[in-house]
């Protein structure tokens, strides 16, 4: 016996579609512009920032085209749980783009330790203070669906780092000016590549938590077993199980075996309103059984 509710849940990442769509079009647009400038000036700096502006277009670009699937509807029948992952498989690409970029700035810096490099500050200091002014935009786009979404999360990640990668470029081109010594800009660039590669790996542990069907952050599922056995009528509660389907969208499982001459509509009732209001599971499927059903073993996993 199952309680919940169909799966046409609004979900946070179309949600926010409309900011994705805005800093996807300022980012592409900055991108080319960086690229030319970087090219021109020989600023490693530049130039890593501006290849951290094309992982944010491609990022971008593919947490648009998963807000879209998501909300597709399915004529085959067989995705009986929606396309709501696919947002959760863009932020894997934010976090594998970003890895890809540090890794390329790293060993670009590295290689041009004790090597000769004209590097030309003022289009450094120029372009670095556009590229702030439209990240800065960007995040405030970004910045309230990151609270909802997993996958506006990671765009909105990509644009924090890119941020720190303008003022990253600000700060070489002021140095390099100041003291007419290259190294300034090797450095700068090495310090971007490893903040990136911190905040990728962060975003991937979250990713690989939805993907491996961890408890949803922030969830006890003691508390939760707890609440279920203390609604009337129910004597245990066993396998549980609970995880994120995306971004705001908690699922659960159990089987609740109740006593005899129980409600079970009721005890239904009850425990779907005890997980939405409670624990703030979108859907469950629950199972009741009478005290003296013998046919369900409690499972191993």
């Amino acid at each position: 016996m199952g309680a919940g509710h169909g799966h046409g849940h609004g979900h946070a990442g179309g949600r926010h579609r409309w900011r994705l769509a805005v800093a996807f079009a300022l980012v592409g647009c900055f991108f080319v512009v960086e690229l030319a400038y970087g090219l021109l000036s020989g600023s490693l700096a530049l130039l890593s920032d501006a290849g951290h502006m094309a992982a944010d277009v491609v990022t971008l670009g593919a947490a648009l085209v998963a807000t879209r699937i998501a909300v597709r509807p399915d004529p085959t029948g067989r995705r009986t749980y929606g396309s709501y992952r696919a947002e959760v498989f863009a932020s894997l690409l934010a976090v594998v783009m970003m890895l890809g970029v540090a890794v390329y700035v790293v060993a670009e810096a590295v290689g041009r330790i004790g090597a000769e490099a004209r590097v030309a500050s003022g289009p450094m200091l120029v372009v670095g203070a556009i590229g702030l002014a439209v990240n800065v935009v960007a995040l405030l786009m970004l910045r309230a669906g990151a609270k909802d979404s997993l996958n506006v999360k990671g765009a909105y990640m990509e644009v924090v780092a890119d941020t720190a990668g303008s003022v990253g470029v600000i700060v070489a081109g002021w140095l390099v000016a100041a003291t007419g010594d290259p190294i300034w800009d090797t450095l700068i660039a090495l310090a971007i590549g490893a903040f990136v590669a911190v905040r990728a790996l962060a975003l991937g542990r979250q990713v690989f938590a939805v993907l491996g069907q961890h408890v949803p952050h922030g969830m006890d599922p003691a508390a939760v077993a707890a609440d279920l056995t203390a609604i009337e009528g129910v004597r245990d509660v066993h396998d549980l199980h609970l995880w994120t389907l995306t971004s705001g969208m908690h699922v659960a499982t159990a089987h609740l075996v109740t006593a005899d001459r129980t409600d079970n509509h009721a005890v239904l009732d009850r425990a779907r309103d005890v997980l939405r209001d409670h624990h703030g599971v979108a859907h469950a499927t629950l199972q009741v059984e009478p005290a003296d059903h013998r046919g369900c073993d409690e499972l191993d996993w």
